[in-house]
């Protein structure tokens, strides 16, 4: 039987930037948009302000109706990157079977590791549990479970700074009675649709026959029934083993509207950027290209290309200001971009390269060497563009 953790940071974004910043200790701090750059909504909010009844996805205005002292801080998506890789790190000291789910939760298969250690999945769970209160300043909960989805549960049923076991043997009697949207992946939809059948619990919903659930869900609700009943089929993936993702992309809703393609391409800089190091991270070159505008009154223009493999940003700017140059009339005014970067492919170490591209993606490594050695502002371009974007504001694949 396998024995699986998950740790979920409790409130990500502002527990790290309550942990970063002294100035913010024991006041209600919240993540969010900004009502000016139009996102004006709660992202994330420490306990004390979830005291107060501060909710995600309640507007500023609103979150400080119940809570008027709130301290609201823009998004440092580059900071939470930077920290869930150290939390990896951290959990790779225990196992190599580490798969994250988003940059603050991850599951960790430590069903050799017991014996190599010597511990119990609970001291193991209980110890990083400790170390990351005390070398991150923040806390996680774990849950503790012979599969995925117990062990996920697990972490949600008790928060924050908790460890919860879900034995075998126990987790129908654990489990079954929770209402069924306590299972990652039962959205608000499906929840609703389930109630008109009258099903509102996890066990109600197993209670199901196959035939009814493949019809109503397809094979995707035949495999959740399939691991809630106890299944151990789907296994932790090793950390330094993972697929590559189908993309990687980054958009932005600009400050203002923009027009000329000189003010464009300064945001594609950005965004190209962006992308270039995340491919470099991941170890990932792309082959294919996907362009996306929206203009001041929502109608979208995209279109796609296939390019010759590269993770470079001078050349992935070049490639998709080729292919909005092929589509796009600059004749509207644009609130939003978004490049995605498909068709991915390990780098080979062995790629020939011409002269002029073996020095770009050179120049695109030791890029990215220091700015993670020496932050994120050590390297900045030459064009001026930060009154174009709202660096805050950004999304990502």
């Amino acid at each position: 039987m396998k024995t699986i953790l998950h740790s979920d940071v409790n409130n990500f974004f502002a527990s790290v930037e309550c942990a970063t910043r002294q100035d913010l200790k024991d006041k209600p701090v919240a993540v969010t948009g900004n009502p000016e750059k139009r996102t004006g909504i709660i992202l994330a909010k420490n306990e004390i302000a979830k005291k107060f009844g501060v909710k995600t996805g309640m507007s500023i205005f609103e979150a400080k109706q119940y809570c008027p002292e709130l301290v609201c801080l823009a998004p440092h998506y580059s900071l939470y990157e930077e920290i869930s890789l150290k939390l990896h790190e951290l959990y790779l000291d225990y196992t190599d079977l580490v798969e994250p789910m988003g940059l603050d939760e991850c599951w960790l298969d430590v069903t050799s590791s017991m014996n190599i250690l010597n511990k119990t999945a609970l001291q193991i769970a209980n110890e990083i549990r400790e170390r990351v209160k005390k070398e991150f300043g923040f806390t996680v909960s774990v849950g503790v479970s012979f599969n995925k989805i117990y062990a996920k549960l697990g972490s949600d049923l008790k928060k924050p700074d908790a460890v919860t076991e879900i034995p075998k043997e126990e987790f129908k009697n654990i489990a079954f009675p929770l209402p069924l949207n306590s299972i990652v992946g039962i959205g608000k939809r499906l929840e609703e649709k389930f109630l008109l059948m009258n099903v509102k619990t996890i066990g109600d919903f197993c209670d199901l026959k196959d035939s009814y659930i493949k019809q109503i869900w397809g094979i995707v609700g035949l495999r959740l029934k399939a691991n809630l009943m106890g299944s151990e089929e789907e296994k932790v993936k090793n950390y330094y083993e993972a697929t590559a993702p189908k993309s990687i992309g980054n958009g932005t809703t600009t400050i203002k509207d923009i027009l000329n393609r000189d003010e464009i391409e300064k945001v594609v800089a950005f965004l190209a950027e962006k992308i270039s190091k995340r491919l470099i991270k991941s170890g990932y070159q792309a082959r294919t290209i996907h362009v996306s505008l929206k203009d001041n009154e929502f109608k979208k223009y995209s279109k796609s290309k296939t390019i010759s493999s590269c993770f470079a940003t001078d050349v992935l700017i070049k490639e998709v200001m080729n292919l909005i140059d092929s589509f796009y009339t600059y004749s509207h005014l644009i609130r939003a971009i978004r490049i995605s970067c498909g068709n991915l492919e390990n780098i080979s170490k062995h790629k020939q390269l011409s002269f002029f591209d073996q020095r770009q993606e050179n120049a695109s490594r030791t890029i990215e060497k220091i700015v993670n050695k020496y932050g994120q502002d050590s390297i900045i371009r030459a064009s001026e563009f930060s009154k174009f974007i709202n660096r805050k504001n950004h999304t990502e694949e």
